[in-house]
């Protein structure tokens, strides 16, 4: 995780540089690391955040009846994550995301470090 920060970091030193010079060039060349090691220190930090000692196991309150609305049951939502998150070729991530307009949860896949908010507009 560190190696993205540090990336980002020395990525957006360089975009600023480019801004302030007005070399458009420089800036459309660094949107790919943007996007690569932001994505990769906004992905890690939610893996982290939601990441403990005692995880897993079945969510409880409004998170469970949610799921049961939009997946039918805590086990088709395993399965479709599941399925979604195998059909990843290469590296990516599978999502459990908050689609604001329709107010319900979606599954997503993002591949390498796109982010899901930035990608899909889904809310982590």
């Amino acid at each position: 995780h560190a190696a993205y920060v540090n990336n980002l970091n020395v990525t957006e030193e360089k975009y600023h540089e480019a801004l302030a010079k007005g070399d458009v060039t420089a800036q459309i060349a660094l949107q790919p690391a943007l996007r690569f090691n932001g994505g990769g220190h906004i992905n890690h930090s939610i893996f982290w955040t939601n990441l403990s000692p005692n995880g897993g196991g079945e969510p409880k309150g409004e998170l469970l009846e949610a799921i049961k609305r939009d997946f039918g049951s805590f086990e088709k939502f395993k399965e479709k994550l599941t399925a979604v998150t195998v059909g990843i070729q290469g590296s990516g991530w599978g999502w459990l995301g908050f689609n604001k307009e329709q107010g319900r949860l979606q599954i997503a896949a993002c591949a390498n470090q796109d982010p899901l908010q930035g990608t899909t507009g889904l809310i982590p």
